[in-house]
């Protein structure tokens, strides 16, 4: 190698140090660096207009945001402006109706008082009407006590007469020859006349007597509802009101057996059957005054 040459080498190996030192042309007055550097005067100017944008730039899109936010709270006002108006104007009709409804009440409390006036007049008159009639009750409860046998008193008089029968048995015991039994048809007569005279006790003896010889038992047992009919005793009379229809269910006394029937469920408490039975008897015998009765019934 010549001289030349290693003098040229030398020159290389002692420049690269320094070219690596110093900073490269290649970024010098890059404005858009994070870092610029070899800036200019007028450079440096740009950059820090540039900065002062920015910052201008970032306060503008603050105040936009602050500004969207206060528009937003100032709608939100708004409403609540609009929805007081709304209850003070629905405010004040409840008001009106009010007033307007305490006019009314008013004047319906003056009904009310002049009404409750009457009725307070009513009831001190049925006050003084059940005073009257307790005053006569009393009268005929001391009427009633002055009259009034103990039960002791009763049953030493039912005794007494008890043994004055049987006295007075034995004495005609032997006097009296014993009754002829009676037929039939006489038996059904006399308990006819009997039950005639409201002699309802023998009458039912007889008729129950006329059951047992078998001789019309249909009409002896309607005759004896009959007779608990006018005892009042309508559970008894239904039962042999079903007997003797029963037994003969085309007798000519089947409309009033059918009108008692009738009236006897009612009174305790069947109302059901005994619609049913007055609507029969309307139906089967219409021109009956049994079924204008039961017409009256069924009203």
């Amino acid at each position: 190698m010549n001289s030349t040459v290693k003098v040229f080498l030398l020159g290389a190996v002692l420049f690269l140090p320094l070219v690596g030192a110093e900073p490269s042309a290649f970024g010098a007055g890059d404005l858009t660096s994070d870092n610029p550097y070899g800036l200019t005067p007028d450079e440096r100017v740009l950059l820090e207009t540039k900065k002062k944008l920015r910052k201008v730039d970032i306060s503008t899109k603050t105040h936009a945001s602050q500004l969207d936010s206060l528009r937003e709270r100032i709608d939100g006002l708004q409403d609540i402006v609009e929805t007081l108006g709304r209850r003070a104007h629905n405010n004040k009709v409840t008001l009106q109706k009010l007033q307007e409804l305490q006019k009314q009440k008013g004047e319906s409390e003056e009904q009310y008082q002049q009404r409750l006036t009457e009725i307070v007049q009513k009831d001190s008159q049925k006050i003084e009407l059940l005073q009257s009639n307790l005053l006569e009750v009393s009268k005929l409860v001391d009427e009633i006590n002055a009259n009034y046998v103990s039960k002791e008193e009763f049953n030493s008089l039912v005794e007494d007469v008890n043994r004055f029968k049987k006295l007075v048995a034995k004495e005609l015991q032997g006097s009296v020859k014993p009754k002829k039994k009676i037929d039939s048809p006489t038996l059904y007569n006399e308990a006819k006349k009997n039950f005639d005279k409201r002699y309802y006790t023998k009458a039912l003896e007889q008729y129950k007597e006329l059951i047992n010889r078998h001789y019309k038992p249909a009409y002896s047992h309607f005759m004896i509802g009959e007779i608990y009919y006018k005892r009042r005793d309508y559970g008894k009379a239904i039962t042999y009101y079903k007997k003797s229809s029963k037994l003969y269910a085309k007798a000519s006394y089947m409309p009033r057996l059918m009108l008692h029937t009738a009236i006897s469920m009612k009174r305790t408490g069947d109302k059901k059957h005994a619609k049913a039975f007055a609507q029969a008897l309307i139906q089967k015998y219409p021109s009956s005054k049994e079924a204008k009765e039961a017409k009256k019934l069924l009203n």
